[in-house]
């Protein structure tokens, strides 16, 4: 059996991709959001109620489809990030990463030895078919795609460091964090988010590397792509299910007026 290619890296041609973050734990509806055209889909393993076994399932659910998978690990564990590309995730998102330091020690829980020290799981994983893939071992590392977050003022400070480390495939700015971080939380069209936004897209593309960000509302993903984000993340689907829910609700009952006016999921 040949190895499989990462669907993810053969987006990213300069055109801006649009994705989704996938926040229910639900391979039901990450299965029906893979219907709907978005060009990738992020599994959410920090905030969504997700564990190794439902993220296995997301991944089978939308393995049939044309979105390429992204799966967002909780931390930095080297012992999770093993188990997540065991079971077949090729492209990760590590968030907080704020140091060059911190980026090179997630190249190396990615790689086998000696350029790394993932473990060796053998006929075992799935990501190797468990032994039908020839030559797993000593292919891996070219279709892994190892996505760094950047979201705080530190983070910022590091961009350029953190984007030129070697093994690091390309940078997602997290605007919420960020915000929240320099002051501003839930405000991430503040000037002075926007400004460390530009300083860390800027430090990413001098690195030659593809930058990614959150942006829901649509003038924000517009821009974004505008200034050259190469992959944009527009929709949330716990969000969409509960605007979607709510607007149905007004139509018809009271209730849908007091709802909208509740708190929304923020990443």
């Amino acid at each position: 059996m040949e190895h499989p290619r990462n669907p993810f890296t053969a987006l990213l041609t300069g055109t801006p991709r649009y994705g989704c973050w996938l926040g229910t734990g639900s391979a039901y509806i990450a299965e029906i959001m893979a219907t709907t055209g978005f060009d990738w889909l992020l599994i959410d393993g920090e905030h969504a109620p997700n564990t190794v076994p439902t993220i296995l399932s997301q991944l089978q659910a939308i393995a049939a489809y044309d979105p390429a998978p992204i799966v967002r690990a909780v931390n930095h564990d080297p012992a999770l990030i093993k188990q997540l590309l065991d079971i077949g995730a090729q492209t990760l998102m590590i968030p907080m990463v704020e140091t060059a330091e911190q980026a090179a020690a997630l190249v190396a829980a990615t790689r086998y030895p000696t350029a790394g020290f993932r473990g060796v799981g053998g006929g075992l994983i799935r990501a190797a078919r468990w032994g039908a893939v020839e030559d797993y071992q000593a292919n891996a590392r070219d279709d892994i795609c190892l996505i760094v977050q950047i979201e705080s003022r530190t983070g910022v400070d590091n961009a350029e460091a953190i984007a030129a480390t070697d093994g690091i495939d390309a940078v997602f700015v997290g605007p919420a964090d960020l915000s929240a971080s320099v002051g501003h939380p839930g405000d991430p069209n503040h000037d002075a988010v926007q400004t460390l936004i530009a300083r860390a897209l800027s430090a990413t593309k001098q690195a030659g590397k593809p930058a990614g960000i959150l942006a829901p509302a649509e003038a924000d993903a517009r821009r974004y792509g505008e200034d050259g984000f190469d992959f944009i993340a527009t929709g949330i689907d716990i969000s969409m299910l509960r605007d979607s829910a709510v607007a149905t609700a007004r139509r018809h009952t009271s209730v849908g007026s007091a709802a909208e006016t509740a708190s929304r999921p923020t990443y």
